[in-house]
This record gives C-alpha cells, sequence and structure tokens, in this order.
C-alpha cells in the first residue's frame, strides 16, 4: 500500500473537524496552556512558504501540550482593517468588505491544508461588528479613565471628578497635559458642560489633542513613527511630512514605567527587551529654567548631565516648538523659515538615527546660562525632538558627540569641563572625571558634581530632579475609511461619547473611499451619519493596531455577547503561555497590547498585568532567488557557469521552473515568450542558474507557495521541513534541494510499519529488545527535551536517526513503533494518525499520553571494546559493565582476529582501563 499524502490529509483534517478534536472548554480540570500566533492580516496575496514558520512552530507545541494533559487553547483570527483592502477600494471601486472576505476565505484553506489544530470556534475577524463592538467598548473605558499618581493606577474618571467637587486640581497627582489649567472647586462649579469635558481631556486616557503627527498626503492619513521609514511610508513608500493636526491620541507615557518594569517579569528575548527600553527611553536628570535675554520667556530644559552645566555654549529648540517665532528676529526670520520647513518634513525616527548630517539656524535671540549667568545663542536644530524632554536641548559641545559636530560645523565655542578633555582633539571621547572650568563644580568627580548642582539649582528655585522618558503617546486616529468608528460625536466642537447601548456604531457604507475634495476623511461623504439625528460623528477611524490590542483576550470568550470577555474566562486561561510572532513588532503591537492590558487590568476587567508570558520571535524564511545571464546585445543565454567572464544582463526568473538550480527551458520560453527563439548555450546537457538569497518577493520571482508544496509532498513534509531549516530565531533561505530528504524519511517510516497491501508489518507478540528500548527511551528523552526549549530542527534529526538505528536493528515490535508515532506527531500528525489506525488502534494517535523515558534504558549495559595488538586495532570485543581484566583478556584470546597477530607469542602485557581501551602487549 503506497503513501499517498493527498488522500491522508484531507481524511484526517476532516475527520478532526467533524470530531472537534481542538475544541478548548474553560470547564476542565486539566491544567491549562494557551498558545498565539499573532494573527494575520488577510492580504490578497495570501501565504507563502514564509508564513507558516511559525504557525507551525505554535502548532507543534500545542499539539505536545496536548499530549501532556494540558487543556489548551489554540485559536486563529485575522486582522481584518488595514490600508491595503481600502487602497484596492479606491483603485476599484469595490467596498473593502468583499476584498477581505475573500482574502481570509483563501487564507483559511491554505492553513486548513497544513493541518493547523485550531480552535475554529473561537475565530476573531477584527472588522466585523459582534467585534469591534468591544473595541469601541474598550476605547469607551479609556476614555472614561485618568492615571493617579498617587495610586500608580488607572482609575475611573468619576474618582477624579469628586475631587474636582471638593477640593480643585491644584493637589491632584495625575498623568496630565502639560497645558491643564488649575481650578479651583468653587471656579469648577461655575464651568458648563463643555468647558467640563474640554478639561477632561487633558486627563483622560484616550484624549483629543492638537500635535504635530506624520501626514502622508498620497495615503491621506496619519502614520504613526513605527510606520514611517526615512522620511516615507513603510506601505507605499509615499512622502510623510511633520504637521499639527487635531488627533486622538493614548496616553501611553502615563504607563511609561509600570511598561518598563513589566519586562522584568515576562520571558522575552533580551533582544526585544532592549528594543522597547530603548523605545520607552527612561532618563534620569535634571530640568533647568533658562531665562531668555531681553525678555519675559523662559526656555526649559531637561538633561541627564547637569554636572557640565558650565560647558554650555549654545542652546536648541525643536523646529516644531511653539516658541520659534517669539524667540526668532526679523533678520533671522527668513533663514529660519527656510530651515524649518525642510526639518519638519523629516520624521522623528529618521531624525534620531541620522547622526551625520548636522543642520540648523541661528533665531537671533539669546539665553542666559542659570549657573554662570553668560548669555548663549539660540539655535533651532532637527535633532532635538518636540516630544522629547521639554523639546530644548542644552549644547555641550566638550561632553555630547552631536553637540560637539553641531558646535564644530557652526563654529561655536567649545569649553572643556572634564579633567583631561583640554588636550584631546576629539573632548566627547572622555565622558568622566573631575569637574574643571566649572565654579563651585570644580575639582569633584561627576556623580558628586551632579547632586550638587541639582542642589543648587533647587535651592535657587531654577531646576529641580526629574526623571524623562523617551515613548510618547500613542496617535490613534487614522483619516481613512476601512477601521473601527471611533464612537464619539461632537456638540460645539466638543467630543462626546455615544451610550454603551448604542454600541456597536456601525461603519457607515459610502460609494467612494478617498478623502473629500476639501480634505476630510472618507467618512465625512456618509449621507445623515449623525448621532441623535442633529450631532457629526467622529469622522476619523481607529488605526490599524486598535483591534490587535487585545484579541487575545477576546479569544478566551469569543461568542460572548454581554462582554469583550467574561472574567472567569479571562481569569482561568489568563496570560497567553506562548506567543510567536515576529520582532518587527516591538515597538507597535507588543507595546499597545501591553497598554491596553494594563488599563484592564487597573479598571478590574483582567486579573493579569502582563498579556504574554513568553515569546518568542521566529525568523525570516527567505526567498533563494533563480538567476539566468543573457549576452548583452544578442538573444543567447548562457548556463552559469560559462556565463563568467562575459558581458552578460543578470535576469530573475520564476524559482518555479527551476529544479536543484536545473533551468526547464521550454517551460521558461513559455513564461517568457519574448525569448521563445533565443539560444541556451547549456553546460553538460544542463542549463543551470545562479542563486541569490533576498526577501521573498512577487519582484524576485522567488515567492513559493505552500499549497505547491503540499501538493507535491504533503503537509507533514511541509511541517517537518521548515522545521528543519534550522532554529527557530533564525533567518534561513528556501531551499527545496533539501526537501526530499525529509519526504524519504516518511515513506520509509511507512515502508516499515506497512505491507504492500495495507497489512501491518509489526509484531504485537514480539518482546522489546534492550537495544529497541535504548533506542526508543534516547528518543523520548532528547524529544522531550528539545521539544521543552523549543528546538525544533533538532527533534527532526533525531526521529531520522531513530528510524535508522531501528530499521539496522529489523525492528518490527509494534509499541516500539506506536510510541514512535506518539512522539512524531505533533510534527506529521496526518501520517502518525493513519499508521495509528492501520495498526488496529481505534482511538485518535493525538489523544495519547507522551512517552516517558526510563532512565534503566539510558544506561549502558556494557561496552564495546576496541582491541589493540601492539597498539594497533584488530577486533572489537563488547563486555558487560564490571568485567574483570583476566576475564576481558580470555574473552580477547578467544577471538580469531585477536589470534592471527598473538598465536605463537607471549602476552607481556594486558592494559585494560574500563570502558575505554583493552591493548595486548607481545
Amino acid at each position: 500500500m503506497e503513501y499517498l499524502p493527498a488522500s491522508i490529509e484531507t481524511k484526517w483534517q476532516e475527520y478532526w473537524k467533524t470530531h472537534k478534536k481542538y475544541l478548548a472548554s474553560e470547564s476542565s480540570d486539566k491544567p491549562k496552556y494557551y498558545v498565539l500566533d499573532m494573527f494575520p492580516y488577510p492580504s490578497g496575496a495570501g501565504l507563502h512558504v514564509g508564513h507558516p514558520l511559525g504557525y507551525i512552530a505554535s502548532d507543534i507545541v500545542a499539539r505536545y501540550k496536548k499530549h501532556l494533559g494540558y487543556n489548551v487553547l489554540h485559536p486563529m483570527g485575522f486582522d481584518a482593517f488595514g490600508l491595503p483592502a481600502e487602497q484596492y477600494a479606491i483603485d476599484t471601486g469595490q467596498h473593502p468588505a468583499i476584498t477581505t472576505a475573500q482574502n481570509i476565505k483563501t487564507y483559511k484553506d491554505q492553513l486548513s491544508k497544513i493541518g493547523f489544530s485550531y480552535d475554529w470556534d473561537r475565530e476573531v475577524i477584527t472588522s466585523e461588528p459582534d467585534y469591534y463592538h468591544w473595541t469601541q467598548w474598550i476605547f469607551m473605558q479609556l476614555f472614561n479613565a485618568w492615571y493617579n499618581q498617587a495610586t500608580d493606577r488607572a482609575e475611573p474618571i468619576k474618582i477624579l471628578l469628586e475631587v474636582f467637587e471638593k477640593e480643585g486640581n491644584k493637589h491632584v497627582k495625575a498623568a496630565q497635559s502639560d497645558s491643564t489649567p488649575v481650578f479651583s472647586a468653587q471656579e469648577w462649579h461655575t464651568y458648563d458642560e463643555e468647558q467640563r469635558a474640554l478639561i477632561l481631556l487633558n486627563y483622560r486616557l484616550t484624549y483629543l489633542a492638537d500635535v504635530v503627527v506624520n501626514w502622508c498626503p498620497a495615503l491621506g492619513s496619519v502614520l504613526a513613527n513605527d510606520e514611517v521609514k526615512d522620511g516615507f511610508s513603510e506601505r507605499g513608500g509615499h512622502p510623510v511630512e511633520r504637521k499639527k493636526m487635531k488627533q486622538w491620541m493614548m496616553r501611553l507615557t502615563a504607563y511609561a514605567e509600570r511598561l518598563l518594569q513589566g519586562l522584568d517579569v515576562i520571558d522575552w528575548s533580551d533582544a526585544l527587551k532592549d528594543i522597547q527600553r530603548n523605545w520607552i527611553g527612561k532618563s534620569i536628570g535634571a530640568e533647568l529654567k533658562f531665562k531668555v535675554k531681553d525678555s519675559d520667556l523662559e526656555l526649559t530644559v531637561f538633561t541627564t548631565r547637569i554636572d557640565t552645566i558650565f560647558g554650555v555654549t549654545f542652546v536648541s529648540i525643536a523646529p516644531e516648538s511653539d516658541l520659534l517665532t517669539k524667540l526668532t528676529t526679523p533678520e533671522q526670520a527668513n533663514q529660519v523659515a527656510d530651515y524649518v520647513q525642510k526639518a519638519k518634513n523629516r520624521s522623528e525616527r529618521e531624525r534620531m538615527a541620522d547622526v551625520k548630517t548636522v543642520s540648523g539656524a541661528f533665531l537671533g535671540s539669546y539665553a542666559i546660562n542659570p549657573f554662570s549667568g553668560e548669555s548663549i545663542p539660540i539655535w533651532v536644530a532637527d535633532y532635538v525632538l518636540a516630544g522629547y524632554g521639554t523639546g530644548v536641548v542644552m549644547g555641550v559641545p566638550s561632553s555630547d558627540d552631536r553637540d560637539y559636530r553641531f558646535a564644530k560645523h557652526f563654529q561655536l565655542p567649545i569649553r572643556c569641563v572634564i579633567e583631561g578633555t583640554e588636550e584631546l582633539e576629539n573632548p566627547t571621547e572622555k565622558k568622566q572625571g573631575k569637574m574643571i572650568n566649572s565654579g563651585f563644580l570644580d575639582g569633584l568627580n561627576y556623580q558628586d558634581a551632579i547632586l550638587k548642582a541639582i542642589e543648587h539649582a533647587q535651592a535657587q528655585g531654577f531646576g529641580l530632579k526629574k526623571i524623562n522618558y523617551k515613548l510618547r503617546d500613542a496617535v490613534f486616529g487614522r483619516q481613512r475609511y476601512w477601521g473601527e468608528p471611533i464612537p464619539v460625536y461632537y456638540k460645539n466642537g466638543v467630543p462626546f461619547l455615544i451610550s454603551e447601548e448604542q454600541l456597536p456604531l456601525i461603519l457607515p457604507q459610502i460609494s467612494h473611499f478617498k478623502p473629500t475634495e476639501s480634505g476630510e476623511p472618507p467618512l465625512a461623504r456618509a449621507q445623515n451619519w449623525l448621532h441623535e439625528g442633529k450631532y457629526p460623528y467622529e469622522q476619523t477611524t481607529m488605526p490599524g493596531w486598535a483591534g490587535s490590542s487585545w484579541y487575545f483576550l477576546r479569544y478566551t470568550d469569543a461568542k460572548n455577547p454581554q462582554a469583550f470577555a467574561s472574567k472567569d474566562a479571562t481569569t482561568y486561561w489568563g496570560q497567553v503561555d506562548l506567543y510567536m510572532g515576529g520582532a518587527e513588532h516591538a515597538t507597535g503591537h507588543l507595546l499597545y497590547s501591553r497598554f491596553w492590558n494594563l488599563a484592564l487590568y487597573d479598571l478590574g476587567y483582567v486579573a493579569h498585568a502582563e498579556p504574554f508570558k513568553k515569546l518568542i520571535n521566529q525568523g525570516m524564511i527567505q526567498g533563494r532567488s533563480s538567476l539566468i545571464y543573457k549576452q548583452k546585445n544578442a538573444e543567447v543565454f548562457l548556463s552559469h557557469k560559462l556565463s563568467k567572464g562575459q558581458d552578460c544582463q543578470e535576469l530573475h526568473v520564476d524559482v518555479s521552473l527551476v529544479t536543484n538550480d536545473v533551468l526547464d527551458v521550454e517551460a521558461f520560453k513559455k513564461w517568457r515568450p519574448e525569448y521563445a527563439n533565443a539560444e541556451f548555450v547549456l553546460d553538460n546537457g544542463k542549463f543551470e542558474c545562479a542563486y541569490q538569497v533576498e526577501k521573498m518577493s512577487k519582484r524576485w520571482y522567488n515567492v513559493v507557495n505552500p499549497d505547491e508544496v503540499v501538493a507535491r509532498y504533503g503537509a507533514d513534509t511541509l511541517r517537518m521541513y521548515e522545521m528543519f531549516l534550522g532554529p527557530l530565531e533564525y533567518s534561513k533561505p528556501w531551499d527545496t534541494s533539501g526537501i526530499d530528504g525529509v519526504s524519504r524519511f516518511l515513506r520509509k517510516l511507512w515502508r516499515t510499519c506497512i505491507g504492500r497491501e495495507g497489512e501491518s508489518l509489526l509484531s504485537k507478540n514480539q518482546p522489546i529488545s534492550d537495544k529497541e528500548n535504548k533506542i526508543l527511551h534516547n528518543l523520548i528523552k532528547r524529544v522531550r527535551e528539545d521539544l521543552d526549549r523549543f528546538s525544533f530542527n533538532t527533534v527532526v534529526s533525531s526521529y531520522m536517526i531513530a528510524l535508522n538505528e531501528l530499521n539496522s536493528l529489523e525492528s518490527k515490535q509494534q509499541e516500539v513503533f506506536e510510541k514512535f508515532l506518539i512522539l512524531l506527531s505533533p510534527f506529521a500528525p496526518h501520517i502518525a494518525e493513519e499508521l495509528w489506525h492501520l495498526l488496529g488502534n481505534s482511538s485518535s494517535v493525538i489523544d495519547q499520553p507522551f512517552p516517558m523515558y526510563d532512565d534503566k534504558y539510558l544506561k549502558e549495559s556494557g561496552f564495546d571494546y576496541p582491541v589493540s595488538v601492539n597498539g594497533k586495532l584488530r577486533a572489537s570485543l563488547w563486555l558487560a559493565n564490571g568485567t574483570d581484566a583476566e576475564t576481558a583478556l580470555s574473552q580477547a584470546l578467544a577471538l580469531d582476529k585477536v589470534q592471527t597477530w598473538v598465536e605463537g607469542k607471549t602476552i607481556k602485557k594486558c592494559v585494560f582501563v574500563p570502558n575505554k581501551i583493552l591493548n595486548l602487549v607481545v
């Protein structure tokens, strides 16, 4: 009976689906295990072989944990709101919901063919109203919450209102906007509804504010910092400019310290934790007031090195600063305006990363150093960020690399304030030492100088100790159509929430998906879309990350119409035990979801502060592009080796036309009919291609569809091969030249167990030998240990080695192979299930307990000694443990191969080292 993956795999996939083998339940006495993949955005291109890498790994873990007796939750869904579907709608007029539904069907068809153990009863689709109902509801909870710094947690806004009623806000310790007015209880009582609403926006966890954002005119939308690269949108590569706009924001900064501290209690890679730590960017320093010369203005500066205050020779402010017009003199106005126009169109990320470009403009005004009384020039420079610190930087060119380059470029003074830096060509090479040229700080080391300088600033009233974070509040609005409507309406320009009973606020139907001619968001096109028939709704929609910031909670109670998830369900499933996804989400999804979860935890809706207990970032499967070479100015193609040294043009060729780097020339001519009559010069009868590893992309014709691999080799081969390619966390190229080895392994296993007529070749009555037990229990131990440390590639190797060893023994013991099938089941569930049943079992292999190993079979009962005569190897001899030297010599002399070399000679010495050597000296 032949091994036919196609028929076997569809058969068992239908069986598992019909019998709901992957259904998870909260009413279980088993320990729980929640394993989750970052759910995909359903693009029109579907999956390529790189996408399932993490899915396969998490599926193996889910199946393994099920074998170990866990109640496993392993769901899947779709992050369905996104720009590609909307862009397609703009181009074609087709509603994005239609495109999205079609793409989801394609994805589900592809995923089902690979045999994933998903509980599809818990599927979520973020663009469905029954899902975004609760995304809107969470927005409302954040709107109705504030961050109490006294209790270090978010609390309902009604608590803050009670404080305002009694005592105003003078003594309130809260995360709040800088422009928050101070008022008494008496003044609060005089405010009307709209005035109170505007004041509360300064405290809410989600709020409306005028902020500088990344505006992409081509996309008609505001982009988050992580969606902009080098001044262009990450999607589409469109120019992005910095622009002040009224935007919905999420007050991430309130949680900066807790987001930082939470990294210490979760099992993530150090590299990923460092990315988030650097993004949050905690700095401990001082805040100082610099008076502006001949003005009532003051500049507030944050510095981590107040000890270098006497080395300040200039001050720089951010191009977005509101102070620019007040600080710029008429003589400098044109120069400053030109510079600001150029600078504001660079994203903050680009400005932070570009350390080589030096630019700026002198404003014409001066600040007074509060310590020395010296007048110092004020400049505008794009390396100063409005959102970090105060948006003002004191320039100390003798101690800071960027300040040094700025001062050298603009020929500003450089005053050394650290002993030993005067002799250095670049004084910034030495950051620490005793202070010089620093007045009352002279002679102190830098730590003592920092403390004394802060003490002096606080005593004089122009400074104080301060902790700062680079983390910004997150923009939470997009000028797009295909997203969750924000559940807000406006009265006289002031935002108010709709009631919970009115959720979900359904995305209205419109006929055109572009922004309006006057630049308003697409939702401005909705006809009669008014709250209670008279108040306009918010016209921006939520960003792409809204639905993904809490979907892991919805999976725990996916069909609940009364709540985003019941407290019992979220408490039972708790944290995601294993989360699998890419490191590229470190400063986006992984940060936003931690923030939302923390807020829901503070407000009592979930029982765990951190959403993801362990996170693994899988590497990328890269494309292995095939290249051919055409002579320039001639219709002649040369096989790879023949092209070397020739003047040739390099062309990418579709990898589906190439097998083991050999091109199917006739298939190529059909693919590229313009070369139907070209000459192809072969090398030894073959036309060989070159190759190079690069990103898998349609552009390079190197995309491999998993459907094609499954159709040719089977899903089990695909699953095992992707794991076999190398360590999960590493990036590696897709190379089908190695997939045949995995396919041969599965076919060999089949032939070992099943005869040509479908009969079992294994014996139930045959006892298990010591050697069989040794192979089996070594395999059990290796598989368990490697799966516990997520080393998937080594498990595949262990399967192959064990099967070869069993075949070398001509083993046909059924119990041995049944345990082998259970061990194999997480990686290759279809063939394991089929063989399990063909061997006479009626239950499912996936329900079997995972085999345990017995240490007694791992211990060697003896040793295979190399037997040497006068130091030269002549034979081998297996001896039981505990054999003495006399017995060893006796048994060695009984060997014919030994007798050949010692016959007629005297044994002068026998060197016997237990479990090492046996050497006869004659």
